[in-house]
């Protein structure tokens, strides 16, 4: 992309309605020909200035505040224009058409924050958490997100690729050197850095799992048998009856959805239709799609009626290898203590819904179960394609290790190295395809 001959571009930036203050926003080489003819007055970069805003016949639109920000020192790296006028639709209409009508185009949605990436004013990581921090629902995904906006998470990428650029050097140059005395793929250098970059690479991994789960949250489906206690376990989790409750078997016919929030992590929580063979067709629609969100769960809560424990024919139609968690419900009945117990099938909590009593050992679990941590203190915000590109980079360097230790060939060992590098500079946008980052900034808001 020929960036320094892209267009001068323009958009609302503040929400479609009524309000008080309503902004828009223009970048690029034009900007000082507009303001010229929209504010017939000079500007000065950084000086907010009190200006009426006319139209070609010199009748004003409007008037407000205007900011000017010269390249390169702005958000877009470009020269950019604010006007702040009032917050009324159809005025500010009239203002971007006559801003349109002076050479600017439509911004396309995330334009404003592709041509900061283009620029270099941020990283590929940091314009995406920009769009994070506008969607965010919770305090701890909006500090996240700040934390990723000011680079916390791209230094921490920028580190393992430096690492692994100096190791493919050293790695490299032994391949060169192959007649010297000393055997530098077998004096232990190389695999101790490779270990090393492994476990750095595990501790960013689980940082970055934290990180996603403040921006998508998890999704936790609640299968079993009809009157097992699943509408109940979701209105005690949603905190409000969302789901009708009663002592009707199949009552639940289709999938009922909530999204909480429990300390912080979002939670997509999914009752579904009890599971049992039925012959009415509505039920049987209700199964079957309760199957569906089975098998997209991230994971399974098996409700249980704790004085009925046969669960084996339900079991059978689960994914293998789910991630499921056996819920004991109505211990109350039973007279029996809350617990958590960890056995070779997976784990199985005894817990009351009714009374609450084992409530929490639950929400400890869902939380733990994910490694969410309430401190996020050093958490980013992150997401599946960073999660992806750090697996591929992880498995790279494993890989590289194991040509190592195997068969030291020195040209396996340096094609690993590169390939994660790759794989990890894909996060902050130093590898990245046009098409990629058009999927990205195209789900930006416009005005961003």
């Amino acid at each position: 992309m020929d960036i320094e001959n892209l267009d001068t571009i323009a958009a609302i930036a503040t929400p479609p309605g009524n309000g008080g203050v309503g902004i828009i926003r223009i970048s690029g080489t034009l900007v000082p020909e507009i303001a010229k003819q929209l504010i017939h007055r000079a500007l000065t970069p950084r000086l907010a200035l009190y200006s009426s805003f006319y139209d070609d016949d010199g009748s004003v639109i409007d008037s407000g505040i205007t900011l000017y920000f010269s390249a390169p020192a702005s958000y877009t790296g470009e020269h950019i224009l604010e006007l702040q006028g009032h917050g009324g639709s159809i005025v500010l209409d009239m203002l971007l058409r006559r801003v349109l009508s002076l050479g600017a185009r439509l911004a396309n949605p995330g334009e404003f924050t592709e041509r900061a990436f283009l620029n270099n004013k941020l990283d590929l990581a940091q314009a995406e958490a920009v769009a994070d921090l506008i969607e965010s629902s919770t305090e701890q995904s909006v500090r996240s997100a700040q934390k990723s906006m000011q680079g916390v998470f791209s230094v921490q990428i920028n580190e393992l690729v430096e690492e692994l650029t100096e190791l493919r050097i050293y790695v490299e140059a032994a391949i060169d050197f192959v007649d010297e005395e000393i055997d530098f793929l077998t004096d232990g250098v190389v695999e101790n850095r490779l270990v090393k970059l492994q476990q750095r690479i595990e501790q960013i991994q689980k940082t970055a799992q934290q990180g996603r789960l403040l921006r998508d949250g998890m999704t936790v489906v609640l299968a079993g048998k009809p009157n097992a206690g699943k509408s109940s376990l979701l209105n005690a989790l949603a905190g409000h009856e969302a789901a009708i409750v009663t002592d009707i078997a199949g009552t639940t016919r289709d999938v009922l959805k909530e999204r909480i929030q429990l300390d912080g992590m979002p939670l997509h929580i999914i009752d579904t239709a009890g599971l049992r063979e039925s012959e009415n067709s509505i039920e049987q629609e209700g199964i079957r799609r309760a199957h569906q969100e089975i098998n997209n769960a991230d994971k399974i809560l098996l409700l249980i009626d704790a004085r009925e424990p046969e669960i084996e024919s339900i079991l059978k139609t689960l994914p293998p290898g789910g991630n499921i968690t056996k819920v004991y419900n109505k211990i109350d009945l039973l007279g029996i203590e809350p617990e958590i117990k960890q056995t070779e099938s997976g784990p199985q909590i005894y817990l009351s819904i009714k009374t609450g009593n084992g409530m929490e050992l639950l929400k400890q679990h869902l939380k733990q179960s994910v490694g969410f941590n309430e401190a996020t203190d050093n958490v980013f915000i992150a997401r599946r394609r960073h999660i992806e590109a750090l697996n591929k980079g992880h498995e790279f360097v494993d890989s590289a290790l194991n040509q190592l230790r195997g068969s030291q060939a020195g040209e396996l060992v340096a094609e690993d190295l590169r390939q994660a590098q790759n794989s990890l500079a894909e996060i902050t946008g130093k590898f990245t395809s046009d098409d990629l980052l058009g999927k990205i900034f195209s789900s930006f808001c416009i005005g961003k």
